[in-house]
């Protein structure tokens, strides 16, 4: 179960029960945040795409949840049914670079369009509330060595990440013209229990049939592990700066480990149930879209309190720990 503890000042910690939405919540992240909400006190209500039994969303801090389109008619029937939200976390959009490099179009559709019906609602009936529009490193593209700041230039390197930084300008636009109060979080590489997708999902699915497995690129691309219970944490807390000045802030460890690193640390977890000790190996063969390096400054995530709790260690052991929890492991 996700605690409600966090280094940061709630200016929303009251008795009451206050109101927020999350689109998207029936994803990974989604999911994560809503429970975490709810803890934290929220009446939270969801939208997004995705069969959820009552019982379900319950578990995971939702009061309602709307399986349909973000768009103005469904978001005008939220505020009609269960009242309006204080803050809006949009973390509703495309997932993931291999899907948008697969399907631009739908993945714009998700990304841009959907943030565009939520500003638009928000100009009309909810201009006091905040929006916590989830963006990502992706827009900070290739050619950066050390830690990002967020005033680097942002050159996406995949349409996932044109799409995402399309996302941001128009929530700036809005900010700017409208004076909706917006902030724009950037998460870095998260991972953590439920995700079935990415590289620490592959590298277990193969090592579930085989001792050795081979993964792409050199294996020496840093990437800025975060895992989800504190990525959820974050945008909690960021959600107190968001203004008419649409700040954007690095949601991350602060903290580079390469491919190979994290790989052998699944390969370790992996030995450690007593199974095997795997051997993983790398072709060389970037994966389109895909930077070499991406790890973040986090000096203004700090300035805020918010601090990270699970080293990238522990949280891949959790990780191969639920894994195999899943199935019997060869």
């Amino acid at each position: 179960m996700i605690s409600a503890q966090d280094g940061c000042i709630h200016s929303l910690e009251t008795n009451r029960k206050v109101s927020c939405w999350v689109t998207g919540a029936h994803g990974f992240i989604g999911r994560h945040l809503s429970q975490y909400l709810a803890v934290c006190g929220w009446r939270v209500a969801g939208i997004g795409h995705g069969a959820w039994a009552p019982n379900e969303a319950r578990a995971w801090g939702l009061h309602h949840w709307l399986s349909g389109e973000v768009n103005l008619a469904n978001l005008a029937r939220m505020e009609r049914e269960w009242g309006s939200p204080e803050v809006v976390f949009h973390l509703a959009g495309g997932s993931s670079v291999g899907a948008a490099l697969a399907n631009p179009l739908e993945d714009f559709r998700r990304t841009v369009v959907s943030t565009s019906e939520v500003l638009e609602w928000m100009r009309l009936h909810a201009r006091e509330a905040r929006l916590v529009a989830v963006s990502s490193a992706a827009v900070y593209g290739a050619g950066h060595d050390g830690p990002i700041t967020e005033t680097a230039q942002t050159l996406p390197f995949s349409p996932y990440g044109a799409h995402k930084l399309m996302m941001e300008d128009l929530c700036r636009s809005y900010a700017t013209n409208y004076e909706v109060n917006v902030v724009l979080p950037r998460l870095f590489s998260v991972y953590g229990c439920g995700l079935k997708k990415q590289l620490l999902w592959d590298l277990c699915e193969k090592l579930a049939t085989r001792k050795s497995v081979e993964l792409g690129g050199s294996g020496a691309e840093p990437r800025d592990w975060i895992e989800v219970r504190d990525v959820v944490r974050g945008l909690h807390c960021v959600s107190q700066i968001a203004s008419a000045e649409a700040p954007s802030i690095n949601i991350a460890s602060g903290q580079g480990n390469t491919v190979r690193e994290a790989a052998l640390m699944v390969a370790m977890s992996w030995a450690a149930s007593g199974v095997f000790m795997p051997a993983v190996s790398f072709n060389g063969r970037s994966r389109p879209g895909d930077p070499f390096s991406l790890v973040a400054d986090v000096s203004r995530m700090r300035s805020l309190g918010i601090s990270i709790t699970i080293p990238v260690s522990q949280g891949v052991a959790d990780y191969v720990a639920w894994y195999q929890g899943l199935q019997p492991v060869a």
